[in-house]
């Protein structure tokens, strides 16, 4: 494969003028909007939404990189609307948490359940996978994932964003049966990433999240937007940004196995920013905790979604 370009753009903060400049900067080194979607494709904006927690806990996408990523995909005459299948609570409510309800209506950018999962055999073991059709029937997929660490995976920066467009808990019951070898969960990953196909990733790495994530870490600036349509060499410059060793994880190591990707830094272009000299050295990784879910884990989530499913739609019902 020819050498992949990442882009890297720093951005001090979620200013609604910085983000807006950076994000136009991103598409522009990657090769112009027009590379990517046409007037009046349906855009599918995929966030990193896994459970409802405000922007200052760097638990989600920030709304601000949501919001201008949309403004840019509307001024070109693209259709772009907000989906995700967060694994505690739903979209509605995760953009509630990041209070994106009014600026969302006010752009006339739709809020979709990334729901109603199709099957399909997907990666060369032909794994049958529910996936959302919500996200199937999308013209174009952006990933607009959150750089965090994982407590299960050390980080998370470009593929598993992805994971989300397998519908509900379905998610942990893949957990459950993948969990046992991290091998055999990172290909699924990557397998879910590649039947999607992603035109583009922009990881929000403005402020980061280190410590306990996906969700109960340390909130702390980075200063950056990373993008390209390569994920693993997405994932290489990220994990360079914060002294991480890529061997480390195991969407990185699996991904070599598989000849998925690159994951050389030195045939990776950077456009944009250089890699700062003084890299943040004191990220802090995550104590690990196994990848597989118990059954009865897997049991009680299920359990604890269908009670609050079952609760919005008596809300529902309610206000209507």
């Amino acid at each position: 494969m020819s050498n992949p370009t990442v882009t890297l753009t720093r951005c001090s903060d979620y200013t609604q003028s910085k983000i807006s400049e950076v994000i136009e900067r991103q598409f522009k080194l990657l090769g112009g909007l027009e590379r990517f979607v046409k007037s009046g494709d349906s855009v599918l904006l995929k966030p990193n939404f896994i459970a409802p927690r405000s922007r200052r806990c760097a638990t989600q996408t920030d709304p601000a990189v949501i919001i201008e990523t949309a403004k840019l995909l509307k001024d070109f005459g693209a259709k772009p609307f907000l989906g995700d299948s967060p694994a505690w609570g739903n979209v509605f409510s995760c953009v509630k948490a990041l209070k994106l309800e009014e600026a969302l209506k006010k752009l006339s950018v739709p809020v979709k359940q990334l729901n109603k999962p199709r099957k399909y055999r997907i990666g060369t073991h032909g794994t049958m996978v529910g996936i959302s059709s919500v996200a199937i029937d999308a013209d174009v997929i952006i990933n607009l994932p959150k750089f965090k660490t994982h407590q299960q995976l050390v980080a998370t920066f470009a593929v598993k964003n992805m994971f989300g467009c397998v519908s509900g808990k379905r998610k942990a019951l893949w957990h459950f049966a993948k969990g046992g070898r991290a091998d055999d969960f990172c290909e699924l990953l990557i397998d879910v990433f590649r039947f999607l196909n992603p035109a583009l990733t922009i990881i929000d790495a403005v402020v980061v999240m280190d410590g306990a994530g996906p969700i109960r870490g340390r909130a702390r600036p980075l200063g950056y937007l990373i993008g390209g349509t390569e994920p693993m060499a997405c994932e290489i410059v990220c994990c360079k940004l914060v002294n991480i060793e890529p061997a480390e994880l195991p969407i990185i190591t699996t991904a070599k196995q598989l000849g998925f990707g690159c994951c050389d830094l030195d045939k990776i272009r950077i456009a944009g920013d250089s890699l700062p000299e003084d890299i943040c050295t004191d990220f802090e990784l995550p104590e690990l905790i196994p990848i597989r879910f118990s059954l009865p884990h897997v049991c009680k989530s299920i359990c604890k979604q269908i009670i609050l499913l079952a609760k919005s739609i008596v809300k529902t019902k309610i206000k209507n």
